[in-house]
């Protein structure tokens, strides 16, 4: 990252991404203490870019997890990782076949008969059982697992272990259940994987990285960046990332900014802005009601529920220092 400013906060065209450099490290520094090395294989689909994906590497966790071919391809090709997880089925004989002619290692996930038949069609190699352990989205019935394994293998797959994403626990903000569903779901995954067999047992996320105690490897993503929602869990990571807005209509006893649906992932609620009241979100608009003053053309920094889907939305992040901004990372992984 640059070291001098390239221009100063105001000067950035809104709605942005802005991610401030501090707690960015700090983030950094705080996942790679707990789960060093092979026990962290970050979740890309947080960000989308291949600089911070380089971040983590450099911070030791050198296998990568991706939820889109467009990103599995982008790592490959940037040469981050010879260890790239699909965590996510894919039946596309093109991206597959994409997949398969890239010199990185690329396992992918595997819950049916014609996702097996995809990846052996396609060339791959590499695969893991997906297995649902309490989520009800993707992956097998655990008892399903042994099977599906038997079929891979017949079809000339390597079979590195099982999936399973407890989902239902990561958000919940008492720790207790978090920690229970948590367990429960790894017993499942666990069950599968003497089954199965193989080195890997992957799972998790940002907010059950340090109560999964089952999974040789944790897909944290979230905890680089962060968001509100994670943020309510208490854990020991710091929001780094905000929506930069400009102030653009002000009324007796609300104000209004420029950054709305089309700038935030909403599924998690409202976003949030220090010392006012987010009333509700329109396509362009955020409707919120200050503490104090606010005059059109002040910026004010908005603070994504989910942070997934809100980068999604930009092209880039601007790296601040303060007033500063020091840099700008592109967010090359977006899209499919």
């Amino acid at each position: 990252m640059a070291t001098r400013a390239i221009k100063r906060l105001d000067q950035l065209a809104t709605p942005c991404l802005i991610v401030e450099e501090e707690p960015l490290r700090a983030n950094l520094q705080t996942m790679a203490a707990a789960l060093p090395g092979l026990k962290c294989r970050p979740h890309v689909k947080a960000h989308k870019s291949t600089i911070l994906a380089g971040m983590q590497v450099a911070a030791g966790h050198r296998a990568l997890t991706c939820a889109t071919p467009r990103e599995a391809l982008g790592i490959a090709a940037a040469g981050l990782s010879d260890d790239v997880l699909l965590a996510n089925e894919t039946v596309d004989p093109i991206r597959l076949a994409a997949l398969a002619s890239t010199k990185a290692r690329i396992t992918i996930a595997i819950d049916s008969d014609e996702t097996v038949r995809a990846a052996a069609r396609a060339g791959l190699t590499d695969v893991v059982i997906d297995v649902d352990v309490g989520l009800h989205r993707c992956g097998c019935r655990p008892e399903e697992a042994a099977r599906l394994s038997e079929l891979a293998q017949r079809g000339g797959l390597n079979v590195r272990g099982v999936m399973g994403y407890e989902g239902h626990a990561v958000g919940l903000t008492d720790r207790g259940e978090r920690e229970r569903l948590t367990r429960e779901a790894m017993e499942l995954l666990i069950g599968a994987h003497s089954e199965v067999g193989g080195e890997i047992i992957t799972a998790g996320a940002t907010g059950t990285y340090d109560c999964n105690f089952w999974a040789t490897e944790l897909q944290t993503g979230s905890y680089l960046l962060m968001d509100t929602a994670y943020a309510r869990l208490g854990l020991p990571f710091r929001q780094a990332l905000k929506v930069l807005a400009t102030v653009i209509s002000v009324s007796r006893s609300w104000a209004v900014a420029d950054c709305g649906l089309k700038a935030l992932g909403m599924d998690h609620g409202l976003p949030a802005i220090h010392e006012a009241a987010v009333w509700r979100c329109a396509d362009e608009h955020v409707i919120f009601r200050p503490s104090g003053t606010v005059a059109v053309g002040e910026k004010v920094q908005v603070l994504p529920a989910h942070v997934d889907p809100t980068v999604a939305y930009h092209d880039a992040f601007w790296i601040v220092n303060g007033e500063d901004v020091i840099d700008r990372v592109a967010i090359d992984l977006r899209g499919w």
